[in-house]
């Protein structure tokens, strides 16, 4: 998950009409299966919730009363409780993340304390909760099937953490913390997306985008005229520009890896690391309040700290053994990350000494582009002419088929959609059954969309039927923010690019290939925060698997797929930089252990002191004074991964792991991969919540994970 002032204000009052949709006229109510994102809005969001509360307590008072011998019934009550919400507040959250507005902010705003109170109120029911421990207890436990079983744990688990065990004021005090955390991360969110949308900068000048290449300039030149509403026939040449900068991942990004100007690099660095930490929407009295209200709840359920209370729902064992594992791929790291900044060193000596000496770290992505070319032959610009986005695709589907036997065809115009640019797909299994479908929305909307890349759940299988009574398809979002289309050409990704899609769509296939019907564990839910990268992490392997990488491409003006010498020069290139690359992630989950940790928001070292501290054992290139990066680190602030940004590195090592069980198969042996894929699907895939994740991983590689793997494919091991 990847923005000075408010651009959306909140919505007055005087605008809510003064006649509120029916039942029947309220999308957000409507018994299809899809969501109509083009009809629902602002106005719909109140009377649905209010709904959707309803019923979901209409339904919990039902259950509460059944014995320990109903435990089906109690399952698919609560799976029915999750599904009346969810199918109401799930597409209300996603429309917040990929069509913002004011409106729809205020509606959002004003009804999240009822799915938070309905939330807790469900977690901490102490009726089904006694039922669920006594059964546990009880001879009954050694029928329950297994998927029952760890649906009946993860319940059990859930209410503790949930606070089921406090009474009186320390129950209240923890359901205001719970509300208090939603509003801020919400709020956090919002700061993050305005401050994105608010800042520009105008280039007018030929000297202005010096080396600058023709993807960024196309991309640049069309949000100019965009911005002046000029319409596409009157565009001028972009060449000629005028070019409009923002703070759009792509435009960042390629600027600063490209442009000459260091004062040019400085001013849209600062502008990117400081978003979110002034004025009106500065996040920084936000981190202080939600890491406050953290720590209170971890002290309210008996734990020291906020990391500690988090791990009781991770693989991890422990914060002493996540701790042992950063340290050791630290360790690993340190003497290649040195040995990376003095390469940028020597390259940018030989231009200009005063750089070499005084390297920046808006400095870093020029020289690391410069080195890449002069080791490698090739930059991020010259390889993304190899990866149209429709090549993209077909490769992917490609790839999906001879690994899992999957068929993917394109549905656009079967489902309503929330962009013109969103597409459908569904997905069949190898008899040609109906299996899946997903939405796809690829290219970055500053304006009004989020920036970062993730999957997310719009329908999950389950026991529950369809709107036609037939068996219920996992339906997910895969939400990306690439480079769009300029100029009538198609959108030309970068190889990160093609990475990400490949990553999300990893995490797509857990959610829709899952073989559970049980719906609290089907696909992705249950799975644990630290493992829920695996299949996503394991994606990204296949960009440099050569058959794979060259169904990824065709030139857009050869229609060539990449070559032989090229994909062995991006081959080699993985483990460039590598040591400097796994610094990075380091930094980010020590920081937040850290802050989660027992550090105090109120003491004498802030938040920004804690970062500096850090880096100090993780980046060679000493932190900037005024790097307020963590004014918009959303993954633990405005997302899930408080306490939990570990978990792409520990996951890291389980996909690395897998990986390495097609290596050691015969990635040239289709057959021998073909096999392999299957048994990774029928575990990791199908399995998904329904299984503790070290006992699927043991089910599909025969033993628990080594990080070896991840070593040796960046480079770094022994």
């Amino acid at each position: 998950m990847l923005n000075d002032s408010p651009s959306a204000d909140r919505a007055p009052e005087g605008n809510t009409k003064e006649i509120m949709p029916t039942d029947a006229d309220n999308p957000l109510l409507a018994a299809a299966d899809l969501p109509n994102f083009a009809a629902i809005s602002a106005e719909h969001v109140a009377p649905a919730v209010a709904q959707a509360v309803a019923t979901a307590r209409s339904q919990l008072a039902q259950i509460e009363g059944l014995s320990l011998e109903q435990w089906p019934d109690i399952l698919q009550g609560l799976e029915k409780i999750a599904d009346a919400v969810g199918r109401v507040w799930g597409p209300i959250e996603h429309l917040l993340s990929v069509r913002d507005d004011a409106q729809m902010r205020q509606a959002h705003e004003v009804a999240q304390p009822a799915i938070v109170e309905v939330s807790i109120d469900i977690a901490q029911n102490q009726l089904i909760y006694q039922t669920l421990v006594a059964l546990v207890a009880s001879p009954l436990w050694a029928n329950v099937p297994p998927f029952a079983r760890r649906a009946i744990e993860l319940t059990v688990r859930e209410a503790q953490l949930a606070g089921v065990g406090l009474q009186g004021q320390a129950a209240a005090r923890f359901g205001e913390i719970q509300q208090q955390l939603a509003e801020l991360s919400t709020q956090f969110a919002h700061h993050v997306l305005d401050s994105t949308k608010a800042w520009h900068l105008d280039l007018s000048e030929i000297t202005d985008i010096e080396g600058l290449p023709e993807t960024w300039l196309r991309m640049t030149a069309q949000s100019w005229r965009q911005a002046q509403s000029q319409p596409p026939e009157q565009a001028p040449d972009f060449t000629q520009g005028p070019w409009r900068v923002t703070l759009e991942a792509p435009c960042v990004v390629g600027l600063l890896q490209h442009s000459p100007r260091r004062q040019l690099r400085q001013t849209v660095w600062r502008a990117w690391v400081q978003r979110a930490s002034q004025g009106p929407v500065d996040n920084s009295p936000i981190i202080k309040q939600m890491l406050r209200l953290r720590t209170e709840m971890a002290h309210l359920l008996g734990q020291p700290h906020y990391a500690a209370l988090s791990l009781r729902s991770k693989m991890a064992p422990s914060v002493a053994i996540v701790d042992g594992l950063l340290e050791r791929l630290r360790v690993a790291s340190w003497t290649a990350a040195q040995g990376d900044l003095q390469d940028l060193r020597d390259l940018a000596r030989q231009s200009d000494e005063q750089q070499a000496s005084d390297l920046r770290p808006w400095d870093v992505a020029f020289w690391t582009e410069r080195l890449r070319e002069k080791r490698y032959n090739f930059n991020d610009e010259s390889v993304r002419k190899f990866f149209p986005m429709p090549q993209v695709l077909r490769g992917l589907f490609a790839l999906a088929k001879s690994l899992f036997g999957i068929e993917i065809d394109a549905a656009d115009g079967q489902a309503p959609v929330w962009h013109p640019d969103v597409r459908f797909f569904r997905v069949r299994d190898a008899a040609g059954q109906l299996v899946a479908a997903f939405y796809l929305d690829p290219f970055s909307r500053p304006q009004d969309k989020r920036g970062g890349a993730w999957m997310n759940e719009c329908v999950g299988r389950g026991s529950l039927p369809a709107a036609d009574g037939t068996a219920r398809i996992a339906v997910a979002y895969l939400v990306c923010n690439a480079a769009p289309p300029a100029d009538g050409r198609p959108a030309l990704m970068t190889f990160s690019e093609v990475e990400t899609l490949l990553h999300e769509f990893g995490h797509g296939l857990q959610h829709m290939l899952t073989k559970v019907d049980l719906g609290l564990v089907s696909g992705i839910r249950g799975v644990d925060w630290d493992a829920v990268e695996l299949p996503s992490q394991f994606m990204e392997n296949w960009c440099y698997h050569q058959p794979t990488l060259r169904g990824l491409s065709c030139h857009v003006e050869t229609a060539q797929p990449i070559d032989d010498a090229l994909f062995e020069r991006i081959a080699a290139a993985r483990v460039f930089r590598a040591g400097s690359d796994m610094l990075r992630q380091l930094l980010f989950a020590k920081l937040d252990l850290e802050l989660h940790g027992g550090f105090d928001p109120d003491g004498p070292i802030c938040v920004f002191d804690v970062y500096r501290t850090i880096a100090v054992a993780t980046n060679p290139l000493p932190i900037e004074a005024d790097d307020h990066f963590l004014c918009g680190f959303s993954h633990i602030f405005g997302g899930g991964y408080a306490a939990g940004y570990y978990s792409y590195k520990w996951a890291e090592v389980l996909s690395a792991d897998a990986f390495a069980a097609f290596e050691e198969a015969g990635l040239s042996d289709p057959t021998a991969v073909a096999a392999v894929g299957a048994r990774f699907a029928d575990t990791v895939l199908a399995l998904g919540g329904a299984v503790d994740p070290a006992s699927v991983f043991r089910q599909f590689r025969g033993r628990d994970p080594d990080e070896h793997a991840l070593l040796r494919h960046a480079g770094l091991a022994a």
